[in-house]
């Protein structure tokens, strides 16, 4: 294989990672464009040190997919540090596939694969940016309020307040709870409510349990 091909394959993997991690960046995620062209480039080298050493040195004798089956593997390590848990959220799942995508793409990259490299990323940007405007317009039927109780430091009163909130069908996404003074408790609630739920009628409902003493939210 000539220099002029490696870097050619090089960098196809720079621009079709750097189309994917664009994307990322625009959406403030952790892993962006950098990262992106970094793991497309890298995964696209090893591709290439894989092929040179079962043609040149081993006189083909040696599997050229060797190497660059363990970026497969080790891509999941990092991955792994975009995935981040928010109370009972998940994040980062989205982030961590496009890196595993773009590792993909860098292999192939390497491999002189330019057509599939090219549908791939055309097929994945479509992914992050079409249908998420789809899920957003159309499969996300509710939505995620904030809300703050104050309430007195007492067994069973978070209890009460779930009841009630399960009489809604909203679900409790995130809840945290701070001990305040004169026996009183905060309790952060992030609330996934059903689009056609008044949620003013909850909140009503919510002043009137008995031992909440406050009731705050952000819309």
């Amino acid at each position: 294989m000539s220099e002029l091909d490696m870097l050619l394959r090089l960098f196809f993997a720079a621009v079709l990672g750097g189309l994917i991690g664009i994307e990322r960046e625009r959406q403030g995620r952790p892993a962006g464009l950098r990262t992106h062209i970094l793991v497309a480039v890298g995964s696209a080298l090893l591709m290439l040190v894989s092929i040179e050493i079962a043609n040149g040195y081993s006189k083909g004798t040696a599997d050229p997919g060797r190497i660059a089956a363990q970026v497969v593997s080790g891509i999941g390590f990092l991955g792994a540090g975009t995935i981040l848990r928010e109370g009972a959220n998940v994040r980062g799942l989205t982030t961590a596939a496009s890196l595993w995508v773009a590792a993909a793409l860098g292999l192939a990259s390497g491999a002189g694969m330019y057509l599939a490299a090219l549908i791939t990323t055309v097929i994945v940007l479509m992914a992050l940016i079409l249908l998420s405007r789809v899920e957003k317009g159309f499969l996300d039927t509710k939505q995620h309020k904030r809300v703050k109780l104050t309430v007195v430091d007492r067994p069973g009163q978070l209890g009460k307040i779930t009841t009630l909130l399960g009489k809604y069908k909203i679900n409790i996404v995130n809840l945290e709870m701070e001990s305040s003074q004169h026996h009183e408790v905060d309790i952060q609630l992030i609330l996934r409510v059903p689009a056609d739920t008044d949620l003013w009628e909850v909140l009503d409902e919510l002043m009137h349990v008995d031992g909440v003493l406050a009731v705050d939210h952000e819309f």
